[in-house]
């Protein structure tokens, strides 16, 4: 059997960090059993799905790195529904309702009132073909439901929750189409599910209710149950469900300079019994992904520790990967010099201006001053091409007697204008010797 899995966002909206945790997931354990991963866009809701989100998601996995391997659109698939819905109509499976919004919520409130379980009452079953015709007659339109086997109990063995057991009399028969004749969520995801021959069924555990109503639509439609997995929501960094990570997308990340590997990094683990660990490769992410590692209890989403994460990434990184985002003129030299300072790729323009000049070091006391006349005095008559670091720290030492902050700092200052930065020993040969000598003797005068 070949694993397939399926991302089915819909296009109201710009994809959230929960979002792009289901699409990680699912392009994650595709990739793991050789399977396929596949982008289906769910747009039945004409009103409110937009061609710019669709672009929009496909952007946000192309960044990721997850390429999915075929596109479906919801839209397109219209006869396959109709096709179903029939096949269900015929068989007894789904039924007319002409209950108003107004009627559904009075009933609901008077059963919550009785300390019922607020579940619809089949009302509509009661009515006779003539009544049905007199509502239609006066312009009432129906709205569809899926009828529930009650004699069927509904169960799975989750991939991550286990056993899961479901008494169908305490679910309400789901509306599957709106008395337009537009379609809601539940029966299209099924067929299509089955049209793709999607095996393993990969989101959030807020869907665990629909997965029950779903299992009886597979059987009902005669076809095989995917596997699923329901991983445990993001919670925020104080506990609790945060409405902040709703507003999370790839614009925000990319903004404060998260890199894709970070993202891939945190989330392929998040809520799992393995360490949170810096991957530019997935190839590691991709080998050890299992949904069995993966607890049940809410998993804490925290930026700052992403933040944190995004600097081992950054630090990490080979010239190849950045070549193309930092200044033209650094070299896999300067990249490797710089980089273990930096926490986004983005900081990197301010390192290099270090290189590049020019540099105002601050006013040093006066026998730093002349510490820096001798620096220069010997920086001139060293190899440069060498290690001329370690050969003038040590050539001063020597001369001077000076030790620790006291022979370091007053170059560095003299060299950069700042008191830490990247090791001066790979930044030295990068500002060059005259730039070098220049930056000294300015010191020294200052």
């Amino acid at each position: 059997m070949t694993v397939v899995t399926r991302f089915a966002p819909s296009p109201t909206g710009h994809l959230h960090v929960g979002n792009l945790r289901t699409a990680i997931h699912n392009w994650l354990f595709a990739k793991a059993h050789g399977g396929q991963f596949w982008l289906r866009i769910d747009d039945t809701d004409a009103a409110r799905s937009e061609e710019h989100f669709v672009a929009g998601i496909r952007a946000d996995l192309g960044w990721l790195g997850l390429i999915p391997d075929g596109e479906v659109r919801q839209s397109h698939r219209f006869g396959l529904y109709e096709k179903a819905f029939e096949q269900l109509v015929e068989a007894g499976r789904i039924y007319p309702c002409y209950e108003t919004a107004e009627e559904l919520d009075i009933r609901r409130k008077i059963l919550l009132s009785r300390g019922l379980p607020p579940v619809y009452e089949r009302t509509a079953l009661a009515l006779t073909a003539a009544e049905r015709a007199e509502k239609e007659a006066a312009g009432i339109a129906p709205h569809w439901r899926f009828k529930l086997d009650h004699d069927a109990p509904i169960g799975w063995a989750d991939l991550v929750r286990g056993e899961q057991h479901f008494d169908p009399k305490l679910l309400s028969d789901p509306v599957i189409r709106r008395a337009d004749g537009s379609w809601l969520y539940m029966l299209p995801s099924a067929v299509d599910d089955i049209a793709m021959g999607v095996t393993h069924v990969v989101r959030g555990e807020d869907h665990v209710s629909n997965t029950a109503v779903q299992v009886q639509m597979f059987n009902a439609l005669q076809a095989p149950v995917p596997a699923f997995a329901h991983a445990a929501l993001l919670t925020g960094s104080e506990g609790k469900l945060s409405k902040r990570l709703g507003s999370l997308g790839t614009d925000h990340f990319r903004e404060i300079g998260i890199e894709p590997a970070t993202l891939l990094s945190k989330l392929a683990r998040l809520g799992t019994a393995d360490p949170v660990e810096p991957f530019v490769d997935a190839a590691p992410l991709i080998g050890g992904f299992d949904f069995a590692r993966f607890g049940r209890a809410p998993a804490r989403f925290d930026e700052a520790e992403l933040v944190q994460l995004n600097a081992r990434i950054i630090h990490a990184l080979p010239f190849e990967a950045v070549a193309a985002r930092i200044p033209a003129e650094m070299d896999a030299a300067a990249w490797e010099a710089i980089r273990p300072n930096l926490s986004t790729v983005a900081d990197v323009a301010n390192w290099w201006s270090i290189v590049t000049g020019p540099v105002t070091a601050p006013a040093l006391e006066a026998a730093d001053r002349a510490y820096c006349s001798e620096a220069a005095q010997i920086a001139a008559t060293l190899d440069w091409n060498a290690d001329p670091w370690h050969a003038l720290t040590g050539a001063l030492k020597t001369a001077t007697g000076r030790n620790g902050k006291a022979l370091f700092l007053p170059l560095r200052l003299a060299l950069t204008a700042r008191a830490q930065g990247p090791d001066m020993a790979a930044l030295l040969p990068l500002i060059g010797q005259e730039e070098a000598l220049a930056r000294l003797e300015a010191a020294a005068a200052a």
